[in-house]
């Protein structure tokens, strides 16, 4: 443990605000025990439930709750923990926690148990990382990629890389402190092939087209067509509810509008944008301008046209665009996919392949993928140095670029340098977690 790191006792609730049948207190810190005594008199053998009643200083009583004694090193912190399950009304949990209080406690800031959690080598970065985006998943996708990699997919991959790296670091060193030995060309060959294969491995991870962060952040399609073109009524359509202004008037979206969905287990978010043309008025120019920028950085990019209506000069310049043609019950349109929301035609075949754009833009095939951009940059870092140490002109600044992408691997799981992130790792999590 950290010198200076839970030092103090502290509580939260940990279960969900306002009126409920049950609130969780959980408690951690050296000072667990002896609250436990003072509130119940008597302590509950180790990781058994027992019904108890709590008392405050006074010995009045709280309330009656199950009490579960948790001692360290066996708990989620590696310190001695506790919980009570108390009733959910607000008096009692007001009145459990003025009694903490007054025992010496003090409430725990957001993600402090977790932090803890981590300084004591309970779990490294990446799991507490993973427990946030469990706790945060709005989607199975979500859901299974933040089990993946609290149940250490990631760390498997970055422990099988260290160790090797350890390895290769070894050797170099061994190279550098017997200079005199009279060794075969093909140690250093060797030598230079793992440093390759470690690197080319790295770069293969990175070369992912960023998937993981795309399940973890979401996606981003931009509906684009002329105005009139029914960009506006294929949105609701596809979020079921109102979202954008449907009228016969060109030119009524002027903003970019938003609507949140989950698609293949994926939460993406719909941009209705302006109708594209050429416009005098400047507010319709500006949100023409804004519609072109949010599409270039969208994921895919659904270009709506109608039959009879005018059309886009030029498809928009993407990786990834899916023309739809609408209104389908008033005449035959060009796309990948004819609809009519109207006569409710087409719909089930267009959501069918959004959906396949969107599982083909964040399936993930082979090691567990990278989900953040710290592990992006960390992971950049170390290849970085492992190419510059290819390209080492001497033995010694090989062995430091080694050391570099030792210690960029080391910051990924939090084995080194990692001070100066933790807050904004830590802060993400709610209060009682």
């Amino acid at each position: 443990m950290v010198a200076g790191q839970g030092s103090e006792t502290i509580f939260a609730v940990a279960s969900g605000a306002g009126r409920a049948a049950i609130a969780v207190f959980r408690i951690s810190g050296p000072a667990s025990g002896s609250a436990l005594d003072r509130l119940c008199r008597r302590r509950p053998v180790a990781r058994q439930a027992v019904l108890r009643s709590l008392r405050d200083q006074s010995a009045a009583v709280i309330d009656r709750a199950l009490v579960l004694w948790l001692p360290g090193p066996g708990s989620f912190t590696g310190e001695d923990s506790l919980e009570l399950h108390v009733h959910g009304g607000r008096a009692v949990v007001q009145a459990m926690s003025a009694a903490l209080v007054e025992l010496g406690l003090r409430p725990a800031e957001p993600g402090e148990f977790t932090r803890r959690a981590f300084l004591n080598g309970r779990m490294d970065l990446l799991e507490a990382e993973a427990l946030a985006d469990l706790i945060d998943a709005e989607t199975s996708g979500q859901r299974q990629q933040a089990l993946r990699q609290l149940e250490g997919g990631l760390g498997e991959v970055l422990a099988g890389w260290r160790g090797r790296l350890l390895a290769v670091l070894a050797q170099q060193e061994a190279l550098i402190d017997f200079p005199e030995e009279d060794l075969p060309p093909e140690v250093e060959a060797e030598l230079l092939g793992g440093i390759a294969g470690l690197c080319g491995e790295m770069r293969r991870h990175l070369d992912d087209d960023r998937r993981g962060e795309r399940v973890r952040e979401g996606l981003t399609i931009a509906v684009l067509g002329p105005p009139n073109a029914g960009k506006s009524t294929l949105i609701n359509a596809l979020a079921e509810r109102d979202v954008a202004i449907v009228a016969d008037l060109p030119g009524t979206t002027r903003d970019v509008l938003e609507a949140r969905v989950v698609m293949a287990g994926v939460p993406v978010t719909l941009l209705d944008t302006a109708g594209l043309r050429e416009s005098a008025d400047p507010v319709e120019a500006e949100g023409i301008r804004r519609a072109r920028l949010r599409a270039a950085a969208a994921d895919l990019v659904m270009v709506v046209e109608a039959p009879g209506e005018a059309r886009l000069a030029a498809l928009p310049e993407h990786s990834r665009v899916l023309r739809v043609a609408t209104k389908a019950d008033l005449g035959v349109g060009d796309g990948d996919v004819a609809v009519s929301v109207h006569a409710g035609s087409g719909m089930d075949r267009l959501r069918e392949l959004l959906a396949d754009h969107v599982r083909e833009m964040t399936a993930v095939q082979g090691p567990a993928p990278l989900t953040r951009a710290r592990h992006r940059a960390a992971l950049q870092e170390a290849a970085g140095s492992l190419d510059a140490a290819l390209a080492a002109p001497q033995p010694e600044l090989r062995g430091e670029d080694l050391r570099l992408a030792l210690r960029a691997l080391g910051r990924l799981t939090g084995q080194v340098g990692v001070e100066d992130i933790l807050d904004s790792v830590f802060r993400q999590f709610c209060i009682g977690k």
